[in-house]
């Protein structure tokens, strides 16, 4: 499953925006200001009011006025949220979704004023609605996978949730018998985007079990363990890209102690003994996390990473940038923010997306609708360089 748009409206700077299109490997580029964080964090609503609820949700984003510090300021109406996902749900063919979600206020709390989810049976038609909830109370229908060549046919089951501000999809993804939620639902809670800290991947842990690289990468040698142990193929291609990359770096190991923790250390090849993490410079601690992600035995559905080049020498960034495709590939997808030409240089024309600020407002341009870049780009110009040269118009990094 994988979003091939988002719509926006009345999310923080995003008044009205659509993108179309959207690829396996989407690269977003903008001067600071213009959204690209935000647009992480609508994804990042939605995961958190998966986990919790809309309120909860909203507060992580705007504090104890999350309703109002979310809403574009100087605009009225509710904040809506649009997806369009391509999902094979048992079929031969794939199927489009739409999840429409409309989030209102009501008694000063934050409320799912409109929630709804559907797609069409055929080829033709409008798109039946097989999830309809406003307030907390609505319908879903439990026949969806069933040969039903009729709206009329289709069996409804009212339901009402506990609260108002709780995600239907949460409720119902619970129940084999909305085959579309819970598919809609996995998506969503298994998201990965990514707020690495440098700093909290390099204490010791306490020994224990991760199989995946937390959101903060805290549990980095805890993973790093799992993948020694239990895909020694992974952690081979993980220690060689590393030395490939980090001048003099021969091994890693995530040692348990007597202590009961974890100790991740790096070898290098000029003295005997190893060093922690905390000795070892941000960019090793840096590549490694991203090599962690990027070869993860069983990949993310989505996986957003802001600004990577940071802390990354510029000549590593055209290899990461492959392997951010090569995830995609594998049948994910990936969302990337950057400020970097390098990077920038081994991206394709249809995978970029450039973000402008005009009146206070973003909007959204796809690179490939640019004539003058489509042609540069056809006559072997990279996108870093273009973009250096300010040919994004109100995204020049000078």
């Amino acid at each position: 499953m994988r979003i091939e748009s988002i719509r926006l409206k009345n999310f923080r700077a995003f008044r009205d925006v659509t993108l179309k299109d959207i690829p396996g490997f989407c690269v977003l580029v903008g001067a600071n200001g213009t959204g690209k964080s935000t647009l992480f964090s609508v994804l990042g609503f939605l995961r958190d009011a998966m986990e919790t609820n809309v309120t909860a949700a909203l507060g992580r984003l705007g504090g104890s006025r999350g309703f109002q510090e979310v809403r574009t300021r100087g605009c009225d109406g509710p904040i809506e949220i649009e997806l369009k996902l391509r999902a094979n749900l048992g079929r031969r063919s794939s199927t489009l979704i739409t999840y429409f979600l409309s989030l209102d206020e009501k008694n000063g709390r934050p409320v799912v004023a409109r929630e709804i989810l559907k797609y069409r049976r055929g080829s033709g038609g409008q798109p039946w609605h097989f999830l309809d909830f406003n307030y907390g109370k609505g319908e879903a229908v439990t026949n969806e996978l069933e040969k039903v060549d009729d709206v009329r046919m289709l069996e409804r089951e009212s339901q009402t949730l506990k609260s108002p501000d709780i995600l239907a999809i949460k409720g119902l993804a619970q129940f084999e018998r909305f085959p579309a939620v819970v598919a809609l639902g996995n998506l969503i809670e298994n998201w990965h985007l990514s707020d690495f800290h440098i700093s909290k991947a390099r204490p010791e842990q306490e020994t224990g079990y991760a199989e995946h690289l937390s959101r903060e990468g805290e549990n980095l040698s805890l993973v790093i363990d799992f993948l020694y142990r239990h895909h020694p193929e992974v952690f081979s291609t993980l220690k060689e890209k590393l030395k490939s990359r980090v001048p003099g770096i021969t091994n890693i190991e995530a040692k348990p102690t007597e202590e009961g923790r974890i100790l991740l250390k790096f070898q290098d090849g000029a003295f005997e003994d190893p060093i922690l993490a905390r000795f070892v410079s941000d960019g090793t601690i840096k590549m490694l996390a991203y090599l962690t992600l990027l070869y993860d035995p069983n990949p993310h559905p989505l996986l957003c990473v802001e600004e990577p080049e940071n802390q990354l020498y510029p000549s590593l960034l055209w290899e990461l940038a492959e392997e951010f495709r090569a995830y995609s590939a594998r049948g994910s997808q990936v969302f990337v923010s950057t400020h970097s030409p390098d990077f920038l240089n081994a991206v394709e024309l249809d995978e970029v997306f450039w973000l402008e600020k005009e009146d206070g407002f973003t909007k959204v341009h796809r690179a490939k609708d640019d004539e003058q870049l489509a042609a540069f780009m056809a006559e072997g110009d990279q996108m870093g360089y273009l973009w250096k040269e300010g040919l994004f118009r109100g995204a020049n990094p000078k």
